[in-house]
């Protein structure tokens, strides 16, 4: 792969008192993580002096020259194929592929040296789905999973494909089933709507807040979904969830805001979780649309409390 090239970004008097990651994710068509981890990296520097993460509010001056090196743009990055991580096909289609997640894999990489996620087991059997989609470090992704929930997951290797189950995802016409371990007796079917609002981003973390707030913020989105107890355990509960809607933590978070965390959630359950969980025991068991469909079956990890929780 080759090396980044160097850009070079000129400050005109225009861009006084721009804040510096603003006018870096501007002019570099970057993210503002992307631009925190340039800053982080020592990437960037102001008329020869590097700037640190501590400068990325800090307002421009009316002229000077800021470069950037080892920077590739979105586009253009590319993840690094690994023939040696594991991949397990549930199922296959017509520019499309159901995978099985296992947890504590992310789905993508954050940056080019990354490796160890799906898309780098994925672009190693398929290179074509380079580009496809969002193209870059998220080439193909149709939709995600949290690094620890584990599952059926959709990718599409042909923009066709990646086209139209997104618009499928973006219409709420795709069904998604889960299934979650619980804490406590969750006795009863609840249907769901819930304001969720990003209140933190790294790590991130999803706050609950009245779904009539949406009308007056964009930031905040109506989570929809519907839960149901399928087996009342010892000190917990089976609970299978079907979302009608998509959002960062939607089930993690709204199962907490009706005092039943997910076992084994460090997030939004208790510091100390009685079952003993090591991650959120939350399992994505089925995904279909159309002719799309992909059933995973539950993981060792998951059925291992099961059986703890039974007896």
């Amino acid at each position: 792969m080759a090396e980044p090239p160097e850009y070079e970004l000129e400050i005109g008097p225009l861009d006084r008192g721009r804040r510096v990651d603003q006018f870096l994710a501007r002019g570099l068509g970057a993210s503002r993580s992307q631009v925190r981890r340039l800053l982080a990296g020592g990437a960037v520097a102001l008329d020869g002096r590097t700037l640190s993460p501590a400068d990325k509010g800090a307002p421009l001056p009316s002229r000077g020259t800021i470069r950037v090196e080892g920077f590739r743009p979105p586009g253009d990055q590319r993840a690094r194929p690994c023939p040696d991580l594991p991949l397990q096909v549930l199922a296959r289609g017509a520019g499309w592929l159901a995978l099985d997640k296992p947890a504590g894999v992310a789905v993508h990489p954050l940056s080019e040296p990354e490796t160890g996620t799906l898309l780098n087991a994925v672009i190693a059997r398929h290179p074509e789905i380079h580009g496809v989609g969002e193209g870059g470090l998220r080439s193909g992704i149709v939709h995600r999973l949290d690094v620890d929930t584990s599952g059926a997951l959709l990718v599409a290797t042909e923009e066709p494909a990646w086209q139209r189950l997104r618009a499928a995802f973006r219409e709420h016409r795709v069904t998604k089933v889960y299934r979650a371990l619980v804490l406590g007796a969750f006795e009863r079917e609840e249907h769901l709507e819930l304001g969720l609002v990003v209140a933190r981003h790294r790590p991130a973390r999803v706050r609950v807040v009245d779904a009539r707030e949406a009308d007056a913020d964009p930031d905040v989105r109506v989570g929809t979904l519907d839960a149901r107890p399928l087996e009342l355990l010892d000190g917990a509960t089976l609970v299978e969830v079907r979302p009608r809607t998509g959002f960062l933590h939607q089930i993690r978070a709204s199962l907490a805001h009706l005092g039943h965390p997910v076992a084994g959630d460090r997030t939004y359950g208790p510091a100390s979780d009685p079952t003993g969980a090591t991650r959120h025991l939350l399992h994505a068991a089925q995904v279909a649309f159309e002719e799309v469909a992909a059933e995973s079956p539950d993981p060792e990890d998951f059925r291992s409390h099961l059986e703890q929780l039974r007896h």
